[in-house]
């Protein structure tokens, strides 16, 4: 029996299952030797605005450390950078980089299905074009905050392609680099094609976008021939609110909203009517759905108890739009409110109040 076809019980366990394993394995030894020796070489901070599409999965994408790559995700990679939280965070992660001697590199990501348009992004209605345009947006916000020259900051539109997980760089002269394209034997000439398509990023970042890429041609490579699930019937039965979901990378599981926008309202209740045509449909059971809050902490103390009233706040809020807008979804919700202790990774479920 698939997750998405088990008992609500069964299916809320075996997400926290997941969690707890993704803390163990981002904890291990082998995995804070792995990002320390790869710090050492690539200090380039990398920040990933993406959807919460759980097949877009980039560290796995380009075999990369846990840890490594930054996400900021959100309904369809849907974002404002004058949105004043996330304008916030998104300054203070630059803030760091910068006052520890590294640039920055913004990937600013939308996703499509060559096989498929159906498999496309659902928050832009599977129009690429529509998530390209918004992808240049953010791209053109990210240049005003942080300057025009990239000497610092380095926003790159790049394209994911779901049914081969290859990505799409896309140069300051329309030109395009597609992975899918390149064969494994070509994964030397990646620095030379990068540098003709992006001349004016500089050289210490182009030397950490590198890896990434190799990482992802191999990926690519080792998925040629290969007979792939491309699932694209939606199967949510997740709402998950805030952010420090890592470990959520499931293909139709969740609808993470995350708590950028200064209407949380909309997203929120969006999800919901996905979720309640999801049972209507029979493509979940309609014994219940979960509502997941989370926020990330770094120290114990003020920085764990702030973290804590934020969750609570967000499963309230999330809950009360819910049963404002579907009465009767919102009969068979389960709420958990959680926070997560972010040097581990650690999700850890709050008592209710």
């Amino acid at each position: 029996m698939q997750l998405h076809d088990r008992p609500i019980g069964e299916r809320i366990e075996a997400l926290l299952a997941l969690s707890r394993e993704h803390a163990d394995t981002f904890c291990s030894p082998s995995a804070w030797l792995s990002r320390e020796r790869y710090l050492a070489n690539h200090p380039t901070r990398i920040l990933v605005m993406k959807c919460m599409d759980g097949r877009i999965h980039l560290p796995h994408a380009t075999r990369t450390p846990l840890g490594i790559i930054t996400p900021f995700r959100n309904l369809g990679g849907i974002f404002h950078l004058g949105w004043p939280y996330l304008g916030e965070m998104l300054t203070d992660a630059v803030d760091d980089a910068i006052k520890g001697g590294s640039g920055v590199l913004l990937i600013i990501s939308y996703h499509f299905s060559r096989g498929d348009p159906a498999r496309g992004c659902a928050g832009f209605a599977c129009d690429a074009d529509a998530a390209l345009a918004h992808a240049y947006e953010i791209r053109q916000q990210a240049e005003q905050i942080f300057g025009r020259d990239h000497r610092n900051v380095y926003p790159l539109v790049c394209g994911f392609e779901t049914d081969t997980d290859a990505l799409i760089i896309h140069g300051s002269d329309g030109k395009t680099l597609d992975i899918a394209d390149l064969m494994l034997n070509e994964e030397g000439e990646l620095g030379g094609r990068v540098a003709r398509l992006c001349p004016d990023m500089p050289g210490d970042i182009r030397r950490d976008l590198l890896p990434l890429l190799q990482g992802n041609l191999q990926h690519v490579d080792s998925l040629r021939d290969t007979a792939r699930e491309l699932d694209i019937e939606h199967r949510e039965w997740v709402i998950c609110i805030g952010r420090g979901f890592d470990f959520l990378h499931l293909p139709n599981t969740a609808l993470i909203v995350g708590p950028y926008s200064p209407d949380l309202s909309q997203p929120i209740a969006t999800a919901g009517a996905i979720i309640n045509a999801n049972m209507k449909a029979g493509r979940i059971p309609d014994d219940g759905l979960l509502l997941l809050a989370s926020t990330p902490y770094e120290s114990i103390g003020v920085d764990r108890a702030r973290a804590e009233l934020k969750s609570r706040f967000l499963s309230e809020f999330a809950a009360r739009v819910i049963t404002s807008e579907h009465p009767a979804l919102a009969s068979r919700m389960i709420t958990r409110t959680a926070v997560v202790h972010w040097p581990s990774r650690r999700l850890e479920l709050l008592e209710h109040a």
